[in-house]
């Protein structure tokens, strides 16, 4: 719930390049009520849509929590997230973890450097600093590589 990273992307399926349109993320301050959190969630997906207007979305599917305490902001941040894509009639994808590593390295169990590799050499530029970004564009990219 702090970070929720994004990543838009625009794949050009006739010569399968991908370009990076922007990346960043939503970080909400953790003194305030879970709900005020929520709401801003809420609010700043909102705008990027209605910027930028994506044609779909992939989101990162909640698969396993080795921290138990974690589990429900991230599913009730999800659960945020969903319901502003729905909003705006936006189709949306879901991917697992394991399911991006497998795609984007060929290694289901990869570790987080060579999945931001493969990014960098996707885009063939430097990656944003925060790894939340960098999950939500390799997510992105484990669409476009997913038969869309």
């Amino acid at each position: 719930m702090a970070i929720v990273g994004y990543g838009l992307i625009e794949y050009k399926k006739e010569d399968e390049e991908i370009e990076l349109v922007t990346s960043g993320s939503i970080q909400t301050d953790k003194s305030l009520d879970d709900s005020k959190r929520l709401l801003e969630i809420y609010n700043d997906l909102s705008s990027i849509i209605e910027k930028y207007k994506p044609d779909c979305a992939s989101v990162e599917q909640l698969f396993f929590f080795k921290n138990q305490k974690t589990i429900i902001p991230v599913a009730e941040a999800r659960g945020v997230i969903l319901t502003v894509l729905e909003k705006y009639n936006i189709p949306t994808f879901n991917y697992t973890p394991m399911e991006v590593k497998q795609v984007l390295t060929g290694y289901g169990r990869a570790e987080k450097k060579e999945v931001e590799q493969m990014v960098q050499l996707t885009l063939k530029r430097d990656l944003p600093k925060l790894d939340d970004t960098v999950d939500a564009i390799a997510i992105a990219i484990c669409h476009t590589r997913n038969g869309i």
